[in-house]
């Protein structure tokens, strides 16, 4: 075994805490919520109570002061149960951020202390139906009008869209311009004009709320523009490194679970009078997975070392999130392989995994545009 050396006492600490949650107010419920859509609010509450959520968030803006560790380990032990529905990450470690690094200082005592207690459940609003990876193609506009910006447009595909109740919006504030067009503002969901579409019906993540937002003649205050306006692109691109680490976080964990839930279905189911396990060619499998996966890991170790140092780079941060999606698509693939015809049935936790990891190789930018930023620097 390659032990870990990255996380202190005190980090293992704090897993503990978040394995016990997880198994007390998660595991429970989980099934449910994949057939309601979303899980509960009063989730989010009950994390917040325990310090949860934000937690590399400094605490004088209400946060748990802990490091990007924490945030690591919320991602890891989520994933490797193979529990996809809750979507802290997004809330705690991506949105969070953008508001600690661009916010002013009345907007981070405003919202950062409400995000840590769940008091606002945030999204961030980037895809349109016409523009994925290509964020300077979005089409929402939010054209100033006195003290205020009015805002028109669609999004789509955005993570706490049913349950949000502030949104991160990438408008357009000048439609003349591509990215430097672009500006980011805070939309309150309650604001007249603002309204939710469907809860999007996805392959996987089914405890995980994904929507359509619709904006119509929004009136919000200029007050609400995070950082400078014409910006918005370049905070976009500063936040994507972090963002995709987390995605190739949740893809390693996503894959540790997955083989540990199929060494322990092929130990013990039988076939031919011995256990799965015990034939050569599954010997082999889990052996070349259990190889690729520490590989894997000391991979993302690193990079999560590189980037609390600040130094992950765009063009590594793109290299990790595209190889070890891909890794865990090959083990999960296989892992369900293994567990044959019982691997198809939802009710067993391989399906859920299986189609779960399948989006990771599509958000935080798709794998062919992984290639092609690691390309550029070729």
């Amino acid at each position: 075994m390659v032990p870990r050396t990255i996380y202190t006492s005190e980090h293992e600490m704090f897993r503990d805490s978040v394995c016990r949650f997880i198994e007390r107010e998660v595991a429970p419920h989980h099934a449910q919520w994949e057939k309601d859509g979303q899980v509960s609010r009063e989730l989010w509450q009950k994390a917040g109570e325990l310090g949860l959520l934000c937690t590399s968030i400094p605490s004088e803006y209400g946060g748990g002061d802990g490091d990007f560790r924490h945030s690591a380990i919320m991602t890891e032990e989520f994933a490797r149960r193979l529990f996809s529905g809750p979507g802290f990450r997004l809330h705690s470690d991506i949105a969070a951020f953008y508001i600690l690094h661009q916010g002013t200082e009345e907007q981070k005592r405003k919202w950062l202390p409400k995000m840590a207690t769940a008091e606002a459940i945030f999204a961030l609003a980037m895809t349109e139906p016409g523009a994925g990876s290509d964020l300077q193609g979005i089409r929402t506009t939010a054209i100033r009008d006195g003290d205020h910006y009015v805002v028109n447009g669609s999004k789509t595909f955005i993570t706490n869209g049913q349950l949000a109740d502030v949104v991160i919006l990438a408008c357009k504030t000048d439609p003349r311009e591509g990215a430097k067009g672009v500006s980011l503002l805070l939309v309150e969901a309650n604001r007249p004009g603002f309204r939710r579409g469907r809860n999007l019906d996805k392959l996987g993540m089914k405890a995980q709320d994904t929507s359509e937002l619709f904006f119509d003649d929004v009136r919000v205050p200029v007050s609400n523009i995070l950082g400078e306006e014409g910006r918005g692109f370049r905070y976009l691109m500063s936040e994507l490194p972090q963002e995709r680490l987390l995605v190739a976080m949740s893809s390693m964990a996503g894959a540790e679970g997955a083989l540990e839930v199929t060494l322990d279905y092929t130990k013990n189911r039988k076939a031919f009078g011995q256990a799965i396990a015990d034939f050569q060619h599954n010997r082999f499998k889990l052996a070349e997975m259990k190889t690729e996966i520490t590989i894997g890991r000391t991979f993302v170790d690193r990079c999560l070392e590189l980037h609390l140092d600040g130094k992950l780079d765009v063009e590594t941060a793109a290299m990790c999130k595209y190889w070890i999606t891909e890794l865990e698509g090959r083990v999960v693939d296989q892992c369900l392989q293994m567990h044959g015809g019982y691997g198809y049935m939802t009710e067993y936790p391989i399906a859920r995994a299986y189609a779960d990891a399948r989006v990771r190789r599509i958000f935080g930018g798709a794998n062919e545009i992984m290639r092609e930023l690691i390309a550029r620097n070729l």
